[in-house]
């Protein structure tokens, strides 16, 4: 069992900081969806919400990328 390669592609740490992003962009769009105003045009709808998807898609960015030191 030692010597079996590691087929999965990514650490363990890459999969829980992707998880981390993927709630990140959900709560943007649940903020985006929580507007009041009439077709979303109101601040959650067109500042708030577009700014924490756009977050949550560069903290998948980093998840991805991120390397762990090896020990």
């Amino acid at each position: 069992m030692e010597n079996q390669p590691n087929i999965l592609p990514f650490k363990k740490i890459n999969y829980m900081l992707m998880l981390v992003g993927i709630g990140i962009l959900v709560l943007g769009f649940v903020i985006m969806s929580l507007d009041s105003e009439p077709h979303g045009f109101g601040p959650l709808g067109l500042t708030v919400g577009p700014i924490i998807v756009m977050l949550g898609f560069i903290f998948e960015l980093f998840a991805i990328l991120y390397n762990p030191k090896k020990s």
